[in-house]
């Protein structure tokens, strides 16, 4: 592990991280997707099918690369983020966050006591290199990257409270789950949902912490970072490894195959 935290640097200087979610749930491909360029990769624990040593495998497969690492826990569950953060996550991304109490909860589970309450294992974890990092337990607390997802009309309701909690480096507005929560599921480009969201990532910004949000579509995700997101993923490599084999059979075919997907409509 490096002794600092590049993403955590760069949202904090402000500057535009670019992502790809990974949710092929295989390092191979993790790797693959690292040399690409992408600032940073989400390695998706929520809705992709990892667990925690295909995501241990994911963490070493990009760790020799620039791209830096984000893991999403299926849950804000405490023993399971200590266990993320034993392994080597310094990234992380938690869905579902309603209220700022929940906020609070996540940071106190990603700090030493007496900040917080992480078990202190790190001394047989990757975390610490198994010990070779003697200042790991004075750094750690300060090298995590909380980042919590606001995903429904009642996260948003509580936004500002959520962004003033200390310990919260960012908010990600999860678009699929917010459309699905405002009446319009499977429709994140409604004009009422794409309002919501900006009006979110607008007060995000003007809290100081960094907004993030996932979009498969270029347009909206250029028009996302000129509002002043600071981190945004622009595509999923399950998605584009899938919209690329159907083009390629289709352009192999008849016209009766199944035509290649346009941007998903959970995305």
């Amino acid at each position: 592990m490096p002794a600092n935290n590049p993403f955590k640097t760069a949202l904090t200087g402000h500057q535009p991280q670019i992502g790809l979610w990974l949710s092929m749930a295989d390092p191979y491909l993790a790797e693959v997707s690292a040399t690409a360029g992408f600032d940073w990769l989400l390695i998706d624990g929520e809705h992709a099918p990892n667990d925690l040593r295909s995501t241990l495998a994911a963490l070493q497969a990009v760790a020799p690369y620039p791209s830096q690492p984000v893991v999403r826990a299926v849950a804000g569950d405490v023993p399971l983020i200590k266990q993320l953060l034993d392994i080597g996550a310094q990234n992380l991304l938690v869905p579902m966050v309603d209220t700022a109490e929940q906020a609070r909860a996540l940071v106190s589970a990603t700090r030493y006591p007496p900040l917080g309450i992480r078990g202190v294992g790190s001394a047989v974890g990757r975390a610490s290199r198994w010990s070779a990092r003697a200042d790991y337990l004075d750094k750690a607390d300060g090298e995590v990257c909380l980042l919590v997802q606001a995903e429904t009309v009642t996260a948003l309701n509580n936004l500002e409270a959520i962004c003033a909690v200390d310990g919260v480096d960012g908010v990600f507005i999860g678009p699929a789950d917010l459309a699905a929560s405002m009446g319009y599921r499977g429709k994140p480009g409604h004009p009422e949902v794409q309002a919501a969201i900006e009006q979110a990532m607008k007060t995000i910004i003007a809290s100081g912490k960094a907004a993030g949000t996932l979009t498969s579509d270029p347009a909206l995700a250029r028009r996302y970072l000129a509002l002043g997101c600071t981190f945004v993923a622009t595509g999923v490599d399950v998605l584009v490894y899938a919209n690329a084999v159907r083009r390629m059979a289709s352009d192999f075919k008849s016209s009766s195959a199944v035509p290649p997907a346009g941007p998903s409509a959970a995305y």
